[in-house]
């Protein structure tokens, strides 16, 4: 059972993430929401964000940052690249940072780790650069610890995330095509050594194949472990 000390983990749909803390303090990883066709629409109004994580520029990641950047004015975690193109939109409290980095936003500590992936904005008809791709490892009130991976391949330096983080929770993409498919996650899950994870980045589109019951074939031998499969608005919290 994951004890999550009082903090409430939602699944927006695809790799967003609305993380409300034990005093009311929502933080969103990857904040695509108001056009992401997983997120059921009660929760496409949100009533406030305090902080807010950018794993990458894609579209699927950082589609309504400027939107929600501008109305709720969050701190914001992302790359120097994409600090630069969110404050060129008007977007205020931006954090820049880079991979192997900490910082403190309100109530929440995230540290910016590796991912194998790219990472692009589009913008009026152009691609910008927006620095590479980066996963989270957030610690969160009462001391849990998650790590987000981003869009992501398996890499062999995940061991060093389990090793140095020790995260009890980890969100990994297992959609295959764009990212990790249920082999690699399986994989990914033994690097990390952990026991509680929420498949992400899978369903949303035709093409997003893999799913939580190829990974849970392939992940019977690891003792303890535990696959929060979350239907788009559930929530992992005590009960």
């Amino acid at each position: 059972m994951l004890l999550t000390r009082g903090n409430r983990i939602t699944w927006l749909g695809h790799a967003t993430f609305k993380i409300t803390t034990p005093s009311g303090k929502v933080a969103l990883i990857d904040p695509w929401v108001l056009g992401n066709p997983s997120c059921p629409e009660p929760l496409k109004k949100l009533e406030r964000v305090d902080a807010m994580l950018i794993s990458h520029g894609h579209g699927d990641h950082i589609g309504d940052a400027v939107t929600l950047g501008k109305k709720h004015k969050p701190q914001i975690a992302c790359t120097y690249e994409i600090y630069q193109w969110l404050t060129s939109k008007g977007v205020e409290n931006v954090c820049p940072m880079n991979k192997g980095g900490t910082q403190r936003l309100g109530e929440i500590e995230v540290t910016m780790v590796d991912a194998k992936h790219s990472s692009g904005i589009e913008d009026e008809g152009k691609v910008i650069y927006a620095g590479e791709p980066a996963g989270f490892v957030v610690r969160l009130p009462g001391g849990l610890t998650m790590y987000h991976a981003g869009d992501t391949a398996v890499f062999g330096d995940m061991k060093l995330i389990g090793e140095l983080y020790e995260p009890e929770l980890a969100c990994l993409p297992i959609g295959d095509l764009f990212t990790m498919g249920p082999r690699e996650a399986a994989k990914a899950i033994r690097l990390l050594n952990v026991r509680h994870v929420v498949p992400m980045h899978y369903g949303t589109f035709p093409v997003l194949t893999g799913t939580p019951a190829a990974l849970r074939s392939i992940t019977q031998d690891i003792l303890g472990l535990e696959i929060h499969v979350l239907k788009p608005g559930e929530t992992l919290a005590e009960q």
